[in-house]
């Protein structure tokens, strides 16, 4: 007779879960520190945008005092060199699933959301490492090295790569290839870009357009980041106020506080969304 090995299951906790979100985060960095084509290629368009596109279009916009075009659209290049990368990084996804891995993940004895939780924080922190790259080109730009404006613009590009990539992964959770999700995510954030007050101000839009852009997540990401830099430059009132409009409801000026407090909100739905799709998939 044969003896029979038992083998015994540990119960889904609390404990259990946070070390899979451990697990899915140290995973992530470990693949985005070994991919370094990823980590330049991911600069390239901002780096296009900053230093090329603010740099010709500053000769037909000239600013007053230290402030310029490059300055104005130095936090929107932040905020899209985040939004890129966290996009990028909620792909892996489909990647995992095409290859099989996603479903050895999912029969872990872990909660599903633990692991969507993982891929959120995983992704939203390499886009902020990502992100550090921007920042240290501010003086470039006229932005200074100011430690408490680094620290703030810090804080907020990692709030909106969470935002960003709990929208990813809600997105990721049904598709079944890389070229689809590619072809969503690219349907997604053209408008998303142009719509937020990135590359240019969003005050003297049409109304129907003026909507719009308070409907793009992205723009309550960009205006906190704008506004911290002009509160740390020196500009012509005339400049600031053409440069540094701000996002307005009616005639109202939206605080910076509410509109942090909106992008947090948009993380927490979109990442329960995806938990959602996740327990109902695969």
């Amino acid at each position: 007779m044969t003896a029979t090995v038992g083998i015994r299951v540990p119960q889904r906790s609390a404990r259990h879960d946070l070390r899979a979100v451990k697990i899915v985060l140290h995973r992530e960095l470990l693949r985005f520190r070994r991919d370094r084509m990823r980590m330049v290629t991911g600069l390239i368009q901002p780096l296009l945008f900053l230093l090329v596109l603010g740099t010709g279009l500053s000769s037909l916009m000239p600013g007053t005092g230290a402030a310029d075009l490059k300055t104005f659209i130095f936090p929107g290049v932040c905020a899209m060199s985040v939004m890129f990368t966290a996009m990028f990084s909620a792909g892996s996804i489909v990647w995992d699933r095409e290859f099989g891995f996603l479903r050895e993940m999912l029969v872990a004895p872990v909660s599903r959301g633990a692991i969507v939780v993982g891929k959120c924080l995983s992704g939203a922190l390499v886009a902020t490492l990502q992100g550090v790259a921007m920042l240290a080109l501010a003086g470039l730009v006229g932005v200074p090295y100011d430690p408490v404006l680094m620290l703030g613009l810090l804080g907020m590009m990692f709030l909106g790569a969470l935002a960003l990539t709990g929208f990813g992964v809600m997105l990721a959770a049904r598709i079944k290839t890389m070229q689809a999700f590619f072809g969503l995510m690219q349907m997604s954030l053209t408008p998303m870009m142009f719509l937020s007050g990135a590359l240019y101000p969003l005050s003297g839009l049409p109304s129907w357009l003026s909507t719009i852009t308070l409907l793009n997540p992205l723009t309550y990401i960009v205006d906190p980041m704008r506004q911290a830099v002009f509160s740390h430059v020196s500009a012509d009132p005339a400049v600031e106020r053409a440069f540094n409009p701000g996002v307005h409801w009616g005639d109202w000026h939206v605080p910076v506080p509410l509109q942090l407090g909106i992008v947090v909100a948009l993380a927490a739905v979109m990442i329960g969304v995806a938990i959602l799709e996740f327990r109902r998939g695969e």
